[in-house]
């Protein structure tokens, strides 16, 4: 019959701690063998994390020259912007100037005074200085028609605004009857409408200055149809 004791359990007090001895040491040797794989393992997210991070400054000079770089790109970048920020505000101060000189032009532009209007022209002729005698008198509210001029001018003195009477009663008493409708220095003063000349052989203020004599006492030169 086999015997039910172990060959561990014959063995001597000081060989059992021998044995144990041995196998701590194989389990050691057990799990270093099994640990490089962990270990590499671990080696490699270790190597990962590694690279992952920046390398940093060795020594303090390294490391100034760090800081260094990037406060000159910090001052860099801040000059630039500076410059933008002043260009821009030249150009809004010269945009705002520009828009206050045109708004100050077309102020100006309607506050100007309407330019007068051109003068009228007239003809150096009967009928011209008929018309221009005509727009004047209109002015002066004082009535005459353009048929009853010409026709009392035309009796008068043909047309000529150089016309002189040098033997009616007029010209005996020194006075002597002058211009296109024949009148005297003393009523020519008297009825001269403003604006118009003092000559008395100027067309259109022998005109106008007869005009207003013949409206004062025959209420139109239209009324005249012989001496006046």
């Amino acid at each position: 019959m086999r015997s039910t004791v172990s060959a561990y359990t014959r063995l001597p007090k000081i060989h059992k701690f021998s044995v144990a001895g041995i196998a701590a040491t194989g389990a050691a040797v057990v799990a270093v063998a099994v640990a490089p794989h962990a270990f590499a393992a671990d080696s490699g997210s270790a190597h990962t994390a590694a690279a992952s991070v920046k390398p940093v400054a060795w020594n303090a000079k390294a490391f100034g020259e760090t800081q260094q770089d990037a406060l000159d790109q910090h001052t860099t970048a801040a000059v630039a912007a500076a410059k933008a920020d002043a260009g821009k505000a030249k150009a809004d101060k010269e945009r705002a100037e520009k828009q206050a000189a045109n708004r100050s032009t077309e102020r100006k532009a309607l506050e100007a005074k309407p330019a007068a209007p051109a003068k009228k022209s007239y003809g150096n002729n009967v009928d011209g200085w008929i018309s221009e005698a005509m727009d004047i008198l209109r002015a002066k509210g004082i009535p005459a028609s353009y048929d009853g001029i010409k026709r009392n001018v035309m009796r008068e003195s043909t047309g000529n605004p150089r016309a002189i009477n040098d033997w009616d009663i007029n010209a005996v008493n020194g006075v002597p009857s002058k211009g296109l409708l024949q009148m005297i220095d003393p009523t020519f003063k008297a009825y001269h409408v403003e604006g118009t000349s003092w000559d008395i052989y100027d067309p259109v203020a022998n005109i106008t200055a007869a005009c207003n004599y013949a409206a004062d006492k025959y209420g139109s030169m239209d009324n005249v149809n012989s001496a006046y």
